[in-house]
């Protein structure tokens, strides 16, 4: 008897317990779930497009800056397939003439993605620009139309070559018009690379357009041999810019960010995927596996322009917190992601913890000219360097010029 009632007195107060623990258990839960909250992560493009990507200038190495007949200058710039190279300088030997390539600028590429080397002299022509009398002088005011008569490819020649790693060109301008019935020295000289979209150039008539009146800037060119203005309108013009790529969001729990880590080699998870070709599936998935993640997330679904932006929301708890990461578009391997830890109940403006990495996996070029990019429908040429941050080997914006992470 007294066994039974021992048993029972126990399998009660067992009982008893069980329902107070599971009542306790069921109140947390509830309380958790109160706890529980969404956040809206926006990701915009901020960058500024600017005409040009690159530009600079070209002078003889004499004392007078002029390119006398039989004298030669190189100029390197960087290109991605569809890009062109502007150039202008004035035949010295005129009233208001200048050489100039034709529009959109010399062609680097063919048909099937190969660069162009060699000569390509049949790009340049040579030009006038209505502004001046070509016997008297005197001012007048036409529109700018080729001059007649003279051969241009005989009076310059034009030779390319081109490095496949870096995706550069050097242009070699030659003065050939010794002992020809038009010879004339070479003025100082402009060039210029269009900046590229993923669909057009940003401007395809640089410098000039061709039977409309000219500007002050050409006309400096023209009749005097002076860049300066168009060196300073090319100076505003010319700059880096990228889209970005839907980006790609992760809750977590603990210390180390689960998407990368600085000094180290890309893991293989799938950020490689993000810093070459924008693509977030590969590491979306990876994430998703891993006990420490408690959501993943993805911002838009098309690549982010300048002047737009990608939105979603994400669910978190206290302790949480957020990383993210997002292609910079008109590079090899690069992407921005926040560099320090983030709660992920925080609101507000982000882009202060933002900074802009290179991958390590792919040799870079230059930004939006670099024909192995994925703006050109390029693959980024093999390389295995520790993830770091991008230098200033290029003139790449700052960070907060480019990209703005808000929650809220």
């Amino acid at each position: 008897m007294n066994k039974f009632i021992f048993r029972t007195s126990v399998l009660a107060a067992a009982t008893l317990v069980a329902l107070t623990l599971s009542s306790c258990s069921d109140s947390n839960g509830d309380m958790m779930t109160d706890m529980a909250f969404q956040r809206t992560i926006t990701f915009e493009n901020v960058v500024t497009p600017k005409d040009f990507v690159e530009s600079g200038s070209f002078q003889g190495m004499g004392t007078a800056p002029i390119i006398s007949p039989g004298q030669s200058v190189s100029v390197t710039f960087s290109a991605g397939k569809t890009q062109a190279l502007m150039f202008a300088t004035m035949y010295g030997a005129s009233k208001d003439w200048f050489f100039a390539s034709q529009q959109p600028g010399i062609k680097l590429f063919d048909t099937n993605g190969n660069a162009i080397t060699g000569d390509v002299s049949s790009s340049v022509r040579l030009w006038d620009n209505g502004t001046k009398d070509d016997t008297t002088g005197q001012v007048e005011s036409k529109p700018i139309m080729q001059v007649p008569n003279v051969n241009a490819s005989q009076l310059m020649k034009l030779s390319l070559a081109y490095n496949d790693v870096t995706s550069e060109f050097t242009l070699t301008i030659t003065n050939t018009s010794g002992g020809t019935a038009n010879e004339t020295p070479f003025s100082p000289g402009v060039w210029a690379v269009s900046n590229y979209n993923g669909s057009q150039l940003l401007n395809s008539a640089p410098f000039f357009t061709p039977n409309a009146l000219s500007n002050p800037e050409i006309t400096d060119i023209a009749q005097m041999g002076n860049i300066s203005k168009m060196m300073t309108q090319l100076n505003a013009n010319t700059g880096i810019m990228t889209g970005l790529s839907p980006a790609l969001i992760v809750v977590y729990r603990g210390d180390k960010n689960p998407m990368y880590e600085l000094g180290k080699t890309d893991n293989g998870m799938g950020l490689k995927d993000i810093a070459q070709f924008g693509n977030v599936a590969k590491l979306q998935n990876s994430l998703k596996s891993l006990p420490n993640v408690q959501g993943v997330y993805v911002a838009g679904n098309a690549p982010v322009a300048p002047g737009s932006k990608a939105t979603t929301n994400f669910n978190a708890e206290p302790g949480d917190k957020i990383a993210y990461a997002t292609m910079f578009g008109f590079s090899n391997d690069w992407f921005y992601a926040n560099e320090q830890s983030i709660d992920a109940n925080t609101k507000g403006d982000i882009s202060s913890k933002t900074s802009l990495f290179d991958s390590g996996t792919g040799i870079d070029q230059y930004p939006g000219a670099g024909n192995h990019q994925a703006l050109f429908g390029g693959t980024p040429q093999i390389e295995s360097k520790v993830i770091s941050k991008v230098g200033t080997q290029y003139p790449v914006p700052a960070v907060q010029n480019v990209i703005k992470v808000t929650i809220n």
